[in-house]
Order: C-alpha cells, then sequence, then structure tokens
C-alpha cells in the first residue's frame, strides 16, 4: 500500500510502499480515504515522543483519519465490514498512521461511526483539532457574557474553538489578518484583531481596558504568551496547546489555567461530530489534497482551517 513515512526522526517525510496491517484481536482495519493533517505529525516526525513512546520504523504518520471498516480482527463486535468510522490513529508503538491506504486501530480505542450525512473528507479533520478544542471550552466552563480572546483563531483548533466558545455564550474575539476577518466572523467572532497592525495586547487594552475573562493561545511563544497575560483579569483563565503557558506566575495571579494536552477519545469524538452532523458545528476545510502531494503540506504553515489529504 500507499504510505507516506518517514525513515528516521528527522528525516523528510516521503510516500513509499509498505505492507498492509494486519488487525490482531480486538482490531479493525480501515480502508482510509482521508486524513487530517495536524502541526503534531511535523512534531512526531521530529521525534517529540522520542523516549515516551516506543516507535517502529518507517514510521507511517498522520493521526487523524477516515474511511471504511475493511477487516475484523478476531472478537471484533463494536464494528461491521463496510462501516464509515473516524478515528485517531495514535497508539504505541508509533508509526501505523493514517497517512496510507490502510490502518488498524483497536475497536475500543478512540474510534467512532460517521454520521449519514457527514462528508468523510470533513470526518477526517476532525479529531485532533476539534477534540482539542472541546476540551479547551469544556476545562474553562466558560460562562454566557463572559469574553474570550482566542490567539492563532484561523488555524483548525482556532477555527474550531471560535465556534466552540460562541456556542458556549462568549463574546469572542480573534486574532485574524484582515482577509481573515469575514471567515471568523461567520464562525461566531464578535471581533477580530488584526495581529499584523500592532501588537495583540494592545489593542486589547483599548478596546477592553477591564480585560478579558478566557485566553486560549495556540501560537505564542512563552515570553509572548506571558506578555499576553497582562490582558486577562486577575482570576481568570488562560490556556496554551504549545505548552508555553508559566504556571506558577498564572497562580500568583489566581489565573486557572495552563498547558494543556488534549488526549482525545471515543466518547469526546462521539459527541463532537454529532454536533457536526446536528449542524451546529463546521468543519472547516482549508484544502484537500492527494496522497501524493501530501509530503509537501506536512508542517506547512499559515492554514485557514484544516488540510485533508485525499487517499
Amino acid at each position: 500500500m500507499r504510505a507516506i513515512v518517514v525513515r528516521k526522526f528527522g528525516a523528510t517525510p516521503e510516500l513509499a510502499e509498505m505492507p498492509v496491517p494486519e488487525p490482531g484481536p480486538g482490531a479493525v482495519r480501515v480502508q482510509l480515504e482521508a486524513a487530517g493533517v495536524n502541526p503534531f505529525d511535523q512534531r512526531m516526525a521530529s521525534g517529540v515522543l522520542e523516549g515516551r513512546l516506543p516507535h517502529d520504523f518507517p514510521m507511517i504518520l498522520g493521526m487523524d483519519g477516515a474511511g471504511t471498516v475493511a477487516t475484523l480482527g478476531p472478537g471484533v463486535d463494536k464494528f461491521a465490514i463496510g462501516e464509515r468510522v473516524v478515528g485517531r490513529f495514535l497508539t504505541p508503538p508509533v508509526g501505523h498512521g493514517s497517512f496510507a491506504e490502510y490502518a488498524v486501530l483497536p475497536e475500543r480505542g478512540t474510534l467512532v461511526s460517521v454520521p449519514a450525512g457527514v462528508p468523510t473528507v470533513a470526518a477526517a479533520a476532525l479529531p485532533t483539532a476539534g477534540i482539542t478544542a472541546q476540551d479547551l471550552v469544556e476545562a474553562t466552563r466558560i460562562q454566557p457574557g463572559q469574553t474570550v480572546l482566542i490567539v492563532g483563531a484561523t488555524g483548525g483548533v482556532g477555527s474550531f474553538l471560535v465556534q466552540l466558545a460562541n456556542i458556549a455564550g462568549a463574546h469572542v474575539i480573534a486574532t485574524a489578518r484582515s482577509s481573515s476577518a469575514d471567515r471568523m466572523t461567520r464562525l461566531g467572532a464578535a471581533e477580530t484583531v488584526d495581529y499584523t497592525v500592532a501588537p495583540v495586547g494592545d489593542q486589547i487594552v483599548a478596546t477592553h481596558p477591564h480585560g478579558v475573562d478566557v485566553l486560549f493561545d495556540l501560537v505564542s511563544s512563552p515570553k509572548a504568551l506571558a506578555d499576553l497575560t497582562a490582558v486577562v483579569r486577575d482570576g481568570g483563565t488562560v490556556y496554551s496547546t504549545v505548552f508555553a503557558a508559566d504556571e506558577d506566575a498564572l497562580r500568583a495571579r489566581a489565573i486557572r489555567g495552563g498547558n494543556i494536552d488534549s488526549k482525545g477519545s471515543a466518547l469526546e469524538l462521539a459527541r463532537l461530530i454529532e454536533r457536526v452532523a446536528a449542524g451546529d458545528v463546521v468543519v472547516p476545510i482549508a484544502a484537500t489534497v492527494p496522497l501524493s502531494a501530501g509530503p509537501g503540506v506536512i508542517g506547512a504553515t499559515g492554514a485557514q482551517g484544516k488540510t485533508v489529504l485525499e487517499i
């Protein structure tokens, strides 16, 4: 089968022929039709999980994927052959991901059915970014009327986060270039802040002198985040998805939150995809590219939503 692999940590991703995986007891083989691209794919290729989880090489990249169940391992009773499914294909040993024509996942892993009406491409874009956004909103316990600043709002996680925070009743401020302001508004942002015009913190102080209740930062360095935290009210909430938060400094101001590492689960994914099926959440697809072009988009920056590989 065709797959996108790296042959060692730090190597350039490449398209290669790999054996079709066989499902063991309690596992299913999925014939993948689409796979969502995430920033973490590049970090995995660089070895971010080295020493934390075992790896197999050549390492097939990709965490998110959707397709149909092709083969059932012994004892599987949760899924049926031909059923449309979406999952998060990150289980040890790392290296058997979704950037391939087939992948295997435990039936009790993060794997759920795709409801009728949800396109496979949309489903594939959902797991990592969507669950991360959902976890942030639920961990924060956003209250109606709270002011929420989202830094890095135009990417995959941010595009879901704008919607979910708006659904929770927040007044959402999204950072975005002026060319993306309309898209942010349509997703639910009440305001947009163009970070290319002036520092975000200065703009927020000018328009919200009493500060914001919540800061979700998806992109900033530790120093940049520390500076931005000044716009959060004492007792508010700050979350970083890139581990840039100084949690001791936050606690000194009675600020909740810190660094968050969303693991995801089948229950959370099922709840999220039902919201998509109901039309409450839009999956922000920025681009679809064939698997053969996949090596060129892994690690790319500046996406306005999700990039999906069509397999």
